[in-house]
């Protein structure tokens, strides 16, 4: 680890990376706290993170990662926290120094940003479930259903094959996942009381005009967050249902990282505020 001096580093590795928030997140809230830091996108492909590691000096406090980093950094950190362990993802390094030698810890927030953003619309507690998608996002997803009550959601995957990370963490959680096809999310849509979807706009627009019902109260966690509205929340609104943005999810999870890595209660407000600034 090499030396250096002047404000701490942090920032968000992954690929493609232009489009990522994080920096608006991250920023935000070292201005709230008075923090002099730097947050940074760096463009990291599959097989290049260790490299990066490796080139880190002593003036890096963490890293936020995002596809499709978050399962190839699990055997390069020196500890894996529970919950990312459990979900075989890490979104979140955190870079500290133990008896003078640099120790990569790997966490996952998304878990927490799931919860929250259903929190907030008060949803604390459900029985059902449906989670459209089979990776990563989709496997933490799973975790935080799972805290909610959903012992065993349906899982619409276009290919299980692709779904074995899911499977494999749902097999530690002693979750009992119910796989089915995309084409037959509308027969069990009506039967979910919390849905995520962690799929392209595109695809949930797809998805969006073969519904015809929902369960009455039933809420959405649409993990898209440009557009800011969704063609399937949308959809679900027009049933009855609530729908959440997953600028929510973002917002919470990017939190949950910036109180890792500072040590400081994020500011929640502030973060949002300029979340929405660039959003609207």
């Amino acid at each position: 680890m090499t030396a250096t001096s002047g404000p701490r580093r942090a920032g968000v590795l992954g690929h493609p990376i232009a489009h990522s928030l994080s920096p608006v997140l991250h920023r935000a809230a070292y201005r709230a706290l008075g923090l002099d830091w730097e947050y940074d996108t760096y463009d990291v492909e599959s097989g290049g993170l260790a490299s990066f590691l490796e080139g880190m000096d002593d003036a890096w406090a963490g890293l936020s990662l995002t596809m499709p980093l978050k399962v190839e950094a699990v055997p390069l950190m020196d500890f894996v926290e529970s919950m990312a362990k459990l979900v075989g993802a890490v979104n979140t390094v955190l870079v500290q120094d133990i008896g003078g030698s640099r120790q990569l810890v790997g966490a996952n927030t998304d878990v927490w940003g799931v919860q929250a953003a259903f929190g907030e619309a008060g949803v604390t507690r459900a029985s059902s479930g449906l989670i459209i998608g089979g990776g990563a996002t989709a496997t933490s997803a799973m975790a935080a259903l799972g805290a909610l009550g959903v012992t065993a959601p349906y899982v619409a995957v276009r290919s299980r094959g692709r779904a074995g990370g899911l499977l494999r963490a749902a097999t530690k959680m002693g979750v009992t996942p119910r796989f089915v096809t995309l084409e037959e999310i509308p027969s069990v849509m009506p039967l979910a009381d919390v849905v995520v979807s962690t799929v392209p706009a595109d695809a949930g627009e797809r998805i969006a005009s073969s519904l015809s019902g929902i369960r009455e109260g039933a809420a959405l966690l649409d993990v898209v967050y440009q557009p800011i509205v969704t063609p399937l929340s949308i959809r679900f609104v027009s049933f009855g249902g609530i729908a959440i943005g997953g600028e929510r999810m973002l917002l919470h999870q990017a939190a949950e990282q910036v109180r890792l890595m500072t040590g400081r209660t994020a500011p929640i407000a502030e973060m949002g505020n300029s979340l929405r600034d660039v959003l609207n």
